[in-house]
C-alpha cells in the first residue's frame, strides 16, 4: 500500500510534490535554512561522554558517523539518558548501542516540501552532501557528509521569520 501513498512516495524521491496549494516556502532549497554545523559522535564514544557533550553543547541530538564517513546513524539525549537508567545499557558503553540506525536523509538541494514531508512522520532527518573524493590511485566515489540536522523546529522558524502573507 506504500505505492499508493503520495507522501511516502514523496518521502522516498518517487514523486515530486504533488500538493495543489503549495505555500510560498514549499520549493525553496533545504540550505536556504541557514543550518548551523552539526556536534558528530564517533561510534566509540562512551554513552557517559556522549551524555556530557550533548548537555554541555545544548544539544538533543547528534549524529553518529564512522572514521570513514559512513553515516551510522543517530543519538538522542533522551534515549541514551533512559536506557542508561533502564539498566539496558552501562555508562561505559559505547554510543552506538543507543544509536537509531533508522533516520531520513534530505539533501541540500532538496525542497523544503519534500523535508515538510519527512518531518510528517520523523522526528528530524539528517542533511547530507554528496562530494566527489578520489583516492591514490586516481579512482573516484561519491561520499555522503553530514551538513546538518533539520527538525520541524527549524522549518517553523524559518517560515515564520521569512512569511511573505
Amino acid at each position: 500500500s506504500k505505492f499508493v501513498n503520495d507522501k511516502w512516495m514523496i518521502k522516498n524521491g518517487f514523486l515530486n510534490d504533488v500538493q495543489e496549494h503549495k505555500p510560498w516556502w514549499w520549493n525553496i532549497k533545504v540550505q536556504k535554512l541557514n543550518l548551523s554545523a552539526p556536534l558528530i559522535l564517533l561510534p566509540e564514544v562512551s554513552c557517559q561522554k556522549a551524555i556530557e557533550i550533548l548537555q554541555e553543547k545544548g544539544y538533543d541530538q547528534a549524529p553518529v558517523v564512522a572514521e570513514s564517513g559512513l553515516i551510522l546513524g543517530m543519538v538522542t539525549l533522551s534515549n541514551t539518558l533512559s536506557s542508561v537508567l533502564a539498566g539496558n545499557v552501562e555508562f561505559s558503553d559505547p554510543v552506538m548501542k543507543v544509536t537509531y540506525d533508522q533516520f531520513s536523509k534530505i539533501g541540500l538541494e532538496d525542497s523544503l516540501g519534500k523535508l515538510s514531508c519527512i518531518l510528517e512522520n520523523d522526528h528530524f532527518a539528517i542533511v547530507v552532501h554528496e562530494q566527489m573524493q578520489f583516492n591514490g590511485n586516481g579512482s573516484s566515489f561519491m561520499k555522503q557528509m553530514v551538513f546538518g540536522v533539520v527538525t520541524a523546529m527549524d522549518l517553523l522558524t524559518f517560515v515564520s521569520r521569512n512569511d511573505k502573507k
